[in-house]
């Protein structure tokens, strides 16, 4: 199940333990029900094998599962995790469960090309807690939004504004095809930066600032986000 629809309420795995359910006796069943991280799922060998990023300093193979649940592709996951350490003292990471968030790669069309129409101008909110976070290379959003049907088409992509002035910036675009009326529901998604990556290298840059502008339904917004670029080129 992925998280790449917009859940009415809440995130449906907040509630509920998918893909691998440890849910335990009443005792564990507060600990294990929520997520508790936010990782990177990284494929070995063709998804024959993976590791679990969680942050700089932990991040290993799963203790309790060993082929890749999405194949080949690095995805962002929600999760509910614990750290374990082998009989060497290397980090593992046994997942009580974990839920995909719908994962892609920011764009950097010609801005004179830009055709906002396509790419859409429909507002939403980003909630500033957990979900919203920058890291691994990716920045990941909890957003929310007014719906009807949520299984209508609707798109949302990060599109790279790259000018000598902003070399940073980035426009968060939503197009909900008409859909953008009724309950608010809430959503996460990723966007890798590997573009952003390629820029800060050119410049010379580990670390830079994001710029993140969208439209709100206060109106237009933005926010800063520090990001430490990514070293490899995955």
């Amino acid at each position: 199940m992925k998280t790449s629809r917009i859940l009415l309420g809440v995130i449906s795995a907040f509630a509920v333990c998918s893909f691998f359910a440890s849910c335990e006796t009443d005792e564990s069943k507060n600990e294990t029900i929520y997520p508790n991280a936010i990782v990177t799922i990284k494929p070995i060998n063709d998804g024959a094998g993976f590791n679990v990023w969680v942050d700089d300093k932990v991040q290993g193979p799963a203790s309790n599962i060993t082929k890749s649940p999405y194949g080949k592709k690095e995805v962002r996951a929600i999760a509910n995790i614990r750290q374990e350490k082998d009989e060497k003292g290397m980090n593992k990471i046994y997942i009580n469960w974990m839920d995909s968030i719908r994962t892609k790669n920011a764009i950097m069309p010609e801005l004179k090309a830009m055709d906002w129409k396509k790419y859409g101008e429909d507002r939403l909110e980003i909630i500033n807690g957990f979900g919203t976070v920058v890291e691994d290379g990716y920045l990941t959003l909890r957003y929310s939004t007014a719906i009807t049907n949520p299984k209508a088409k609707r798109d949302m992509n990060l599109i790279v504004q790259h000018s000598e002035k902003e070399p940073y910036k980035l426009v968060l675009a939503y197009n909900a095809h008409g859909d953008n009326k009724g309950r608010f529901a809430s959503g996460l998604i990723a966007f890798r930066l590997s573009e952003i990556d390629k820029i800060a290298r050119k410049n010379g840059k580990k670390d830079v600032t994001l710029q993140l502008h969208w439209k709100s339904y206060q109106g237009d917004k933005q926010a800063s986000f520090k990001y430490h670029v990514r070293s490899d080129t995955e």
